[in-house]
């Protein structure tokens, strides 16, 4: 059943659009400023109306396939034994040039101990610094955070050009620079992101459910479903109600019941307020990937 949450005085996030994260964080702040941005607005019409909605309606058979082949949207990065010890604390992954990325590793990371990762996909327009705010979490929580930048400054391959390419890559290759570091948990590796981030989670974790264990969506807007479909990976999606960048309806009545007709165990949360990540939702979603003990993902099939 859906739920709807309404987040306490002071602690709703900025209200973030997309064009706001070049500078905010994902949750924490404040700030009564309108929801626009020239950004989001002019990405939206690009894709269209057609666009969003032709991903996101069931169909007999399953979910809706798009054209890219697997060697596009496949993921072949794999937790094992690291080779080399992380830096603690926060620092640059140093493999991307000036669209990098980010990886935080607590304090009381072991390599004995295989700690969770959670992985930040942040809105069009935005960077690893959206993802800021994870980082106290992170390190409060024993868990690891990878917060990737698109290729482009703009948005995600997917979303911006209409094919996966680029952003697999530099994902897979940052993967790989976490891996050969840091221990971590095969169980629990979530896929989270906002917005067009958000989007791109629910289009990529779908066909790469053999790596990611849970999907986060914080108020997407469609999705895009390639073959192949891997796995069924768990998934945590919520949306405002008063969103004017992209509708809760979309959210509400095509994507999470599109999902769950295909067999996808979804925890849909919606809450009071606009196009943002409240505190009370991000803190919820890291709950339900960190204590909801889940199966391993299932294999790509031979």
């Amino acid at each position: 059943m859906r739920k709807k949450i309404a987040s306490p005085p002071g602690s709703l996030a900025h209200p973030l659009t997309e064009a706001l994260e070049l500078k905010s964080p994902i949750a924490g702040l404040h700030s009564d400023g309108p929801q626009t941005s020239d950004i989001s607005r002019r990405s939206f019409l690009r894709r269209g109306l057609g666009a969003l909605a032709a991903p996101i309606l069931p169909a007999c058979g399953g979910l809706p396939r798009g054209g890219d082949s697997q060697w596009g949207v496949r993921l072949s990065a794999r937790p094992g034994s690291p080779t080399r010890f992380p830096e603690i604390g926060l620092s640059r992954l140093g493999i991307g040039g000036g669209r990098d990325g980010t990886l935080y590793v607590p304090e009381s990371y072991s390599p004995d101990t295989p700690l969770p990762l959670f992985i930040g996909m942040h809105g069009a327009g935005g960077s690893a610094d959206s993802w800021a705010n994870y980082q106290a979490r992170a390190e409060s929580r024993g868990m690891v955070l990878l917060a990737p930048e698109s290729r482009s400054r703009q948005t995600w391959d997917r979303i911006e050009g209409g094919s996966f390419g680029p952003d697999v890559r530099f994902l897979d290759q940052a993967l790989r620079n976490v891996f050969d570091r840091c221990r971590i948990d095969p169980e629990r590796i979530a896929l989270g992101g906002f917005s067009d981030g958000a989007s791109y989670v629910l289009s990529l974790g779908i066909s790469n459910g053999d790596l990611f264990s849970h999907l986060v969506a914080f108020s997407p807007g469609s999705y895009y479903a390639t073959d192949p479909i891997v796995g069924k990976p768990s998934m945590f999606v919520s949306h405002g109600t008063e969103d004017t960048i992209l509708p809760v309806t979309t959210t509400r009545d095509f994507i999470v019941p599109a999902f769950r007709d295909t067999g996808y165990a979804v925890t849909y949360e919606e809450f009071t307020g606009g196009h943002q990540v409240p505190v009370a939702i991000a803190e919820a979603a890291l709950d339900w990937f960190l204590e909801t003990g889940m199966p391993p993902p299932q294999p790509f099939p031979a």
